[in-house]
């Protein structure tokens, strides 16, 4: 084991204050320092004399940033987060630097952000509150439709995804899935069918992402596979924004031919969202497009901000860095090369 008379430290970038509120409720013995900027190769430097850092969804851990990681002593890269679409692994191993994750936190909280964009673009709820708060109290437009009955496909079914079926299933609808790795025992206790991706596209009146960012699943939604969806069908994304090409699904919006979306996430996030612009004018004209839709609902990446979540990713990060540094043979949430 290591010098226990050292106490160990930690640097976490892209700190918020809810980050540093439940990470410094279980430090247990382990020494944290919080910086608001993002990693990069221009903010890795501030991490010389950590052997441990900690990262989010927007930091990059690319190659040219592990090098400089590496130089000031890192050997540790704890992601606060389940997706490391953002870290160079080859580099990493390539370096010495173990990377690991918080592979689940609460498939619950995304889950139910998922169904919460589904019965708000469905019913109307944003824009029915937006009325009345001006005395409008109009019907016209508001027209909904019954979730019972309905076909949804679930693209991926993760631990994510098989709580997404199970919501779902409870408001009878009938779920499709498709998966890389079928669940198959999961498939006959809850009542839903595995397809192919194309039939997926097909038959879905919703369709809802709940898979990882690859370099296979980049693009899975982009104009032949937008081309093979029913009229009017409805698509959520609360998992990477990559996975949808955005300019396909702004004409696929502006043909009507996708009747409304739900995005947790978008391609070039990483400049706005977890950040107050209000005061200023956005600048990436393809964001701005896509939010002067009236049937387009984007949230800023909050899937998993539940209070569940936020504890259960602050115990996992911290086990995972305790677990490192009492020199375990073996990482439980190592992330493989």
């Amino acid at each position: 084991m290591k010098d226990p008379s050292k106490q160990a430290k930690v640097l976490f970038f892209d700190s918020k204050p809810y980050d540093i509120e439940s990470f410094r409720r279980i430090e247990n013995g382990l020494s944290f320092d919080f910086l608001e900027v993002k990693l990069n190769p221009h903010t890795a430097s501030l991490a010389k004399g950590y052997e441990a850092v900690c990262i989010f969804v927007h930091d990059q851990a690319c190659a040219e940033t592990l090098k400089i990681l590496k130089g000031g002593g890192t050997k540790l890269i704890a992601l606060r987060c389940a997706g490391y679409n953002n870290v160079a692994l080859k580099a990493a191993s390539e370096l010495g630097i173990q990377v690991v994750r918080v592979p689940e936190y609460s498939p619950y909280a995304v889950a139910e952000h998922a169904a919460a964009l589904i019965m708000t673009l469905n019913r109307k709820t944003h824009r029915a509150y937006a009325r009345v708060r001006e005395n409008n109290f109009s019907l016209n437009g508001l027209l909904g439709f019954d979730m019972h009955g309905k076909v949804v496909g679930i693209v991926g079914t993760g631990k994510i995804g098989q709580v997404m079926i199970r919501i779902m299933k409870g408001f009878g609808c009938e779920v499709l899935a498709f998966d890389l790795y079928p669940n198959v025992q999961s498939a006959s206790e809850q009542g839903f069918k595995y397809v192919s991706f194309e039939e997926i596209c097909e038959r879905s009146d919703i369709i809802s992402l709940h898979l990882p960012l690859t370099k296979e699943t980049r693009h899975l939604i982009n104009s032949a596979s937008i081309e093979k969806m029913k009229d009017g069908v409805i698509l959520i994304n609360t998992s990477r924004g990559s996975l949808i090409d955005t300019v396909a699904l702004i004409q696929a919006l502006k043909s009507q031919k996708i009747k409304a979306a739900g995005l947790d996430v978008y391609e070039e996030e990483d400049a706005y969202f977890f950040e107050d612009f209000s005061g200023d004018i956005v600048q990436d004209d393809v964001l701005a497009r896509l939010m002067s839709f009236n049937n387009v609902i984007i949230t800023s990446h909050q899937a998993f901000f539940t209070e569940e979540a936020l504890s259960n990713i602050a115990q996992t990060t911290v086990y995972n860095v305790q677990e490192y540094f009492q020199q375990s043979p073996k990482l439980t949430n190592q992330v493989k090369t």
